[in-house]
């Protein structure tokens, strides 16, 4: 996948936001096409839950796909976009995991949330996928967050330009966004096996008033979250947050 052009804004309500609205408004834009800020004030991440990115402190940006794909390959498109970020951190001395299904972690704590949204278009399908990645957040501004997370920062000490990251993040997502659209999760699966965080394990998936309980099973051929219950049952989970015995 070509990355075609990159638009910086200092500041953006939501880089998703603003790229939604030019798709479902008629401009045309090519796959690839990312609009990067290097302050967000009003992002969101799944659920409605806020992503906020103070002023050259995190790495916020969107980018646009046009995928020919069943609805059902569509849910390890965020996998995809895991596993790119999480490989690229590598780059910057930060060993991450994944989390089923749209987040990177170091040591359980959130460094990367990723949100894919559907423009309603009626020419073609469009994706916009948002990416957050904790760079230079303090480990003080880190504290304030409503759970776990961390940065590049605290991870390794060193502040890093986003500009930077955004490049080698990009650099990577071409590659695992190629392989994803060529064979959907099936060409993903051992790479995300190896990184995914929780397989194997007791967990806990979706809000509390729905929750279900047991263990992650693996995945099925879409990337959805096998999960078996107590009674050796395996029910297939397509969407929720996963959260591990000790969070429950």
């Amino acid at each position: 996948m070509i990355f075609s052009k990159i638009e910086w804004h200092e500041s953006l309500a939501s880089t998703n936001s603003l790229l939604l609205e030019r798709v479902v408004g008629g401009k045309i834009l090519e796959p690839g096409f990312v609009v990067a800020a290097r302050q967000q004030t009003a992002g969101r991440g799944r659920y409605e839950r806020k992503w906020i990115a103070p002023a050259g402190k995190n790495l916020t940006f969107s980018f646009l796909l046009t995928p020919h794909a069943e609805p059902e390959k569509m849910v390890s498109l965020t996998l995809a976009t895991a596993l790119g970020v999480a490989e690229a951190l590598t780059h910057f001395g930060v060993q991450a995991q994944t989390k089923w299904p749209n987040d990177v972690l170091v040591t359980n704590k959130k460094i990367c949330g990723i949100l894919a949204e559907r423009a309603d278009v009626s020419s073609s399908t469009a994706i916009v996928v948002g990416v957050g990645i904790n760079v230079n957040a303090s480990t003080d501004e880190l504290a304030a967050i409503d759970r776990p997370a961390t940065s590049i920062l605290a991870e390794t000490g060193e502040e890093t330009l986003i500009e930077t990251v955004l490049e080698r993040v990009l650099e990577s997502l071409s590659t695992w966004i190629d392989q994803w659209q060529e064979g959907g999760f099936p060409i993903l699966e051992k790479a995300w096996l190896e990184r995914c965080s929780g397989v194997g394990e007791h967990i806990r998936v979706g809000e509390s008033g729905s929750a279900q309980e047991g263990i992650l099973e693996g995945f099925g051929q879409f990337g959805q979250l096998l999960l078996r219950s107590d009674d050796g049952t395996v029910n297939e989970i397509w969407a929720g947050d996963v959260n591990w015995r000790e969070d429950q």
